[in-house]
C-alpha cells in the first residue's frame, strides 16, 4: 500500500467553542482573521461616541500634561492672555494647553467637537463647582479621572465631554 492510496488526513478536531490555534505569521490568506490589533481599532469605551480614524481618547500622561501646561501658560500670559485665548479656542472645542498638545473636547451625546457653548459650560460652570470646595472637589475629580474608562473629569462630565487626541485636526473638517 503506498502514500497515494491512503485517504486524505480528516481535519482535526477542536473541543466546541474552541478555535484552532494560530498558524505561522503569513499563512493566513489577506483580509482574513487574524487581525492586528492597529487592524481592529481602539475598543470601545463604554459612553465615548464612535471617533473618526486617527482621533483616538486622550491618553493620561497627555491630560495630566496639559493640566500642568494650562498652569503654567496662565502665569506666562499673566492670567488676562489666557482668558481672552480660551475664549478665542473654545470655538474649536478645546483650550489654550488642550490646543498646544493636539487635543479638544468632544460631545458625547454626538460625538462631534464641542461648540463655545459647552466650552464654557465646561470650563466656567465645572471649574466654579470644582473649585467651591476647593481640595475636596479636586480630589474627587481626580479620583474620577483615573476610576473611569473614559478618564473624564468631574468638569469634563458636567460639561457632557470627552476629551481626545486629534494630531491631524480631523475633527475640525
Amino acid at each position: 500500500m503506498t502514500t497515494a492510496d491512503l485517504p486524505p488526513p480528516s481535519a482535526p478536531s477542536y473541543p466546541p467553542g474552541s478555535y484552532p490555534p494560530p498558524g505561522p505569521p503569513g499563512s493566513y490568506p489577506p483580509g482574513s482573521y487574524p487581525l492586528t490589533a492597529s487592524e481592529y481599532g481602539p475598543p470601545p469605551i463604554r459612553g465615548v461616541p464612535a471617533l473618526p480614524p486617527g482621533v483616538t481618547l486622550a491618553p493620561v500622561g497627555r491630560r495630566v500634561g496639559a493640566y500642568f501646561l494650562g498652569i503654567l501658560l496662565m502665569i506666562v500670559t499673566l492670567v488676562i492672555g489666557y482668558i481672552i485665548w480660551g475664549l478665542l479656542t473654545w470655538r474649536r472645542g478645546t483650550s489654550p494647553a488642550l490646543s498646544v498638545l493636539k487635543m479638544r473636547c468632544v460631545k458625547v451625546s454626538t460625538g462631534t467637537k464641542a461648540t463655545f457653548g459647552t466650552m464654557a459650560l465646561r470650563n466656567i460652570v465645572g471649574g466654579i463647582l470644582e473649585g467651591i470646595l476647593g481640595w475636596i472637589t479636586e480630589l474627587v475629580s481626580l479620583v474620577l479621572f483615573f476610576a473611569r474608562d473614559d478618564h473624564r473629569c468631574l468638569h469634563d462630565i458636567i460639561g457632557g465631554t470627552v476629551v481626545v487626541f486629534d494630531p491631524q485636526a480631523r475633527l475640525d473638517a
